[in-house]
């Protein structure tokens, strides 16, 4: 099972070499070690940590680091920008001189929707930041994060220090085979969009004190939202999707319903040990686990139906005063044997072949393939006149992450059919650029022997 994250330190197997990054490491311990150590401990005078040098310039690496550094939000500026016509030094200090001053205030956030994967036809709303605000919320996740981790519970796995996707499958997997075999397929409805702000706030007060890091925080949440359409709209809830700060606050703000689903497993809980929870289910009562990524989570039920309907209604009532709900078209109660996709999985009980034997299994869903292939054929496309070089690289990059993902899946036969998949279009748009015919194609792509060889630039060219 996986072990409750670790604080964010920053740092690998070997020591960190004296500068910056270890000293917001050290930081972050110290943060992580107090509010451990005392539950309920409220910091003040954080404020001058985010004000740091030694924090803003760790920020400032980070946000340089990322790959939307150079995407310019409404004042035109990027990092780029920064580095080669203004100072990454002076940037900072004349930031550091505004937050120390109170001058500094959160600019409105430039609005681009995407696509959502997966060929829907509907958009995700992105929030993108100047690079000036997104320092700052750098430096505030780093100060903030490590406090909050040590209330985070592990049923928690999305945007935290040393957690992924795959963990949070390898816990449905343990659960699913030891009798957890309802489940309560959850969707909040636009969650980051309507997350209450009172309810953020609220929940950010318990562990931070000091009132400037909360007019930070709370200036941020209120900055606005430029659209495409050039019109400024005030942000009465929710925190822009994009921005560096927002996982950590909507985290923050699910903790409400970690706590109350996960509770009864802790110290003293009614399913704290194994005796308990089966005597929960001895007398027809049902025992639960949350998994949660973010805003998508599932709950597993040892129980019926019936059970799992009933805590529906709970955890609708728990994400009420959030100004959360769920969706209906998307919130589905299903048995492990009709399968749910979760994370990009479609996750299955299933008997395995040539015994009696049920297994949970997991397979790669239908909508991160149907993504897969609408990359392939955007950069295969018959009239594109990109070098054949840079097309072949881009395969390989969009390829090899997506395998890596998905590779802990059944997804042998899978694979294969995408591998033939992108074979077929690259060929066909090399034939098309080229003039080929089939003999040709042969030609430049097989050994003497007649044997394929792997489509090389130098052979596309």
């Amino acid at each position: 099972m996986p072990k409750d994250a670790l604080v964010n330190t920053g740092a690998g197997a070997d020591p960190v070499p004296m500068g910056p990054v270890r000293r917001v490491s050290e930081m972050q311990a110290k943060l992580h070690r107090w509010a451990a150590a005392e539950d309920g401990r409220r910091f003040d005078d954080v404020f001058n940590l985010v004000c740091d040098p030694a924090t803003l310039s760790v920020a400032f690496d980070r946000v340089a680091g990322n790959h939307g550094a150079n995407t310019p939000s409404v004042d035109g500026v990027t990092a780029m920008l920064v580095e080669e016509k203004i100072g990454v030094a002076q940037f900072l200090a004349d930031l550091r001189a505004r937050l120390r001053e109170g001058t500094f205030r959160p600019l409105p956030v430039r609005e681009h929707t995407i696509p959502k994967p997966g060929g829907s036809g509907k958009v995700r709303k992105l929030g993108i930041p100047v690079i000036a605000d997104r320092v700052v919320q750098a430096a505030l996740k780093l100060v903030l994060e490590p406090i909050f981790e040590a209330d985070f519970l592990p049923v928690s796995y999305g945007f935290r220090p040393r957690r992924r996707a795959h963990d949070a499958i390898a816990e449905i997997h343990f659960y699913g085979t030891h009798g957890y075999q309802w489940v309560l397929d959850a969707d909040i409805e636009a969650a980051f969009d309507r997350v209450s702000h009172p309810a953020l706030m609220q929940r950010v007060r318990k562990r931070v004190k000091d009132k400037r890091v909360l007019l930070l925080v709370k200036a941020f949440l209120k900055a606005g939202i430029l659209t495409e359409f050039g019109e400024v709209r005030d942000s009465l809830t929710g925190t822009p999707q994009g921005g560096i700060l927002s996982p950590l606050i909507f985290n923050i703000a699910m903790t409400v319903l970690d706590e109350d689903l996960h509770g009864p497993w802790l110290s003293d809980g009614t399913m704290s040990t194994p005796s308990r929870r089966a005597g929960r289910r001895s007398k027809d009562q049902p025992t639960w686990r949350v998994v949660r990524y973010c805003d998508d989570f599932v709950v597993l039920v040892h129980g019926t139906r019936n059970d799992v309907e009933a805590l529906q209604g709970h955890v609708a009532q728990v994400l009420e005063p959030l100004g959360l709900r769920l969706s209906p078209a998307k919130t589905r109660i299903v048995h492990m044997s009709d399968g749910f996709d979760f994370l990009g999985f479609r996750i299955q009980w299933r008997r395995k072949y040539g015994t009696r034997k049920w297994y949970v299994y997991t397979f790669i869903a239908d909508r991160p393939v149907r993504s897969l292939k609408d990359k392939v054929r955007a950069l295969t496309r018959r009239t594109t006149q990109r070098n054949p070089g840079f097309v072949l690289t881009r395969l390989n990059q969009v390829m090899r992450g997506w395998a890596n993902y998905f590779r802990h899946a059944v997804c042998k036969h899978t694979l294969s059919t995408l591998a033939r998949f992108v074979w077929q279009r690259v060929i066909r748009w090399l034939s098309q650029r080229h003039r080929w015919r089939w003999n040709d194609v042969r030609r430049h792509f097989t050994t003497p022997n007649g044997r394929w060889k792997p489509v090389t630039a130098v052979d596309a060219a």
